[in-house]
């Protein structure tokens, strides 16, 4: 199973968007500062998760939610400005 995921930073107006296999050690990744981006704006909370049953699935979720529409939704969804 894989896992498209959303997350949120707690102190920053930021989402991020990734795919995993393992959801708890990802977040703690991001949430370590073991990445270079999602370190600048930790705290990290997810917002949102999709489950796929392959990573083929999974990462074109994730592809068209970086999208320009894909942001879009997001913010239509999560009622999110900026």
């Amino acid at each position: 199973m894989f896992i498209t995921y959303i997350l949120k930073s707690k102190n920053f107006p930021k989402t991020y968007v990734g795919v995993t296999s393992n959801i708890n050690r990802r977040i703690s990744e991001h949430n370590s500062g073991r990445h270079s981006y999602t370190k600048r704006y930790m705290p990290w909370k997810v917002l949102y998760l999709e489950e796929f049953d392959n990573f083929a699935e999974a990462r074109k979720r994730e592809k068209y939610l970086k999208t320009t529409s894909g942001r879009r939704l997001m913010k239509k969804i999560f009622h999110e400005k900026g």
